[in-house]
């Protein structure tokens, strides 16, 4: 038989049994799908991740309150107890280190925001002058929270909070009560959506010194550094820690971490997690595969007659395991496409549903999925094809 002939065979006797044909294909798609979809999601979450602490620039040094005793970032331990609060001061005495360009002393709470009858909860971010050059955000009107009047009764707002309370109307010079105080906004805030738990549209910036006032504390939430350039990030790091425990008695009683430390945490574990639940579809390859296997097993029985009529022409026991192959190779092929295409098809309802998450199943799973596909059904295929290639022809036509 040439390979014409052997495909030709392969392919009529898949469509001579439509419903055998069908189950076969459908058990490898889902297969397919799920290691689609699911590293989909998995390296998607991944992306997000890296993409929201990107925004907040590639310099990036976070000191927390409170000592993590393993030494490492846990998400955990993003928020400690400490024997000694995190002040202004500590941000301010920051500012000395060399390798250190700005700082941005951080509380955060939230509040009621009231303006012409219109009342809706907010986050009130109390920041200083050079958060918004730190957080790389941009203003939409107005300007930013000035340097030299730290106690100024002044905000700014986001994109949502003008849109909510003030509408078409200009926000700029409007007096906003915030709790049980009033603020004149001097600015708003770009459109710039979710980052790290923080809707930027959403959130009220006031002075520092005024937000711990409103909220009766002297702790800062946290404090964020940046370092001169990306080079310098470990020496601000040490430099931080060393500023801050001498300004602590000595006490390391801070955890001062770099944002490529948290990023390669947690891509770390959102990596691990992507490769997990590819591991856990591709079990569905494999019970695909056995599904192959007892199909092909029955399709030797059911045609039993033919493979001895084939014999009797003169077909030799290669043709006839090549023949077999290709009907499975040909099915496992077909299901690995439409697999593909369902799990694609999966992939763009979750970006439709979740727009924020950049859910693009990665290159290597879409090629492992195909490969493991096509290796599995042929590699199942290949004991029924040993089968009818070792079918006696007298006997074989008997059963006709």
């Amino acid at each position: 038989m040439t390979p014409t002939d052997t495909l030709r065979f392969a392919s009529r006797a898949a469509t001579g049994y439509p419903l055998r044909t069908a189950l076969m294909v459908l058990a490898m798609s889902i297969g397919v799908a799920a290691v689609v979809v699911l590293t989909a999601l998995g390296d998607g979450a991944r992306r997000y991740v890296v993409n929201e602490f990107a925004s907040l620039g590639s310099n990036l040094v976070i000191v927390l309150p409170g000592r993590s005793e393993t030494g490492g970032f846990n998400p955990a331990n993003a928020i400690t107890e400490t024997p000694r609060d995190l002040t202004v001061e500590d941000a301010q005495a920051l500012t000395r280190a060399p390798a250190v360009l700005r700082t941005a002393p951080l509380t955060v709470g939230t509040s009621e925001a009231t303006y012409g009858g219109k009342l809706r909860d907010v986050t009130v971010v109390g920041a200083g002058a050079d958060y918004l050059k730190l957080r790389r955000m941009e203003l939409a009107q107005g300007r930013f929270l000035p340097a030299e009047e730290p106690n100024a009764a002044v905000a700014v707002i986001g994109a949502k909070i003008q849109s909510d309370l003030f509408g078409i109307e200009s926000a700029i010079g409007r007096i906003l009560r915030i709790g049980d105080r009033r603020f004149r906004v001097i600015g708003v805030l770009g459109q710039s959506g979710q980052g790290l738990g923080m809707n930027a549209d959403e959130i009220v910036v006031l002075p520092v010194a005024v937000a711990q006032a409103m909220f009766n504390t002297n702790t800062l939430f946290r404090i964020l550094v940046e370092a001169k350039n990306r080079a310098l990030l470990e020496q601000a790091k040490v430099q931080t820690l060393e500023i801050l425990k001498a300004r602590h008695d000595g006490e390391e009683d801070v955890t001062v971490i770099t944002q490529d430390a948290v990023l390669a945490t947690f891509d770390r574990i959102l990596g691990t997690l992507t490769y997990g639940v590819a591991g856990i579809a591709a079990i569905s390859l494999a019970v695909a595969g056995i599904l192959v296997m007892n199909v092909m097993l029955v399709a030797v029985t059911q045609r039993t007659g033919e493979i001895g009529l084939l014999k009797a022409l003169g077909a030799e026991g290669a043709a006839i395991r090549n023949a077999f192959l290709a009907e499975a190779a040909l099915l496992s092929a077909t299901g690995a496409i439409v697999g593909y295409l369902l799990g694609q098809a999966g992939a763009f309802a979750l970006r439709t549903a979740m727009p924020t998450l950049p859910a693009y199943p990665p290159d290597w799973a879409v090629i492992a999925a195909l490969v493991t596909a096509l290796v599995t059904g042929l590699l199942f295929g290949v004991m029924p094809a040993r089968r009818a290639a070792r079918l006696d022809a007298v006997q074989a036509l008997s059963k006709r």
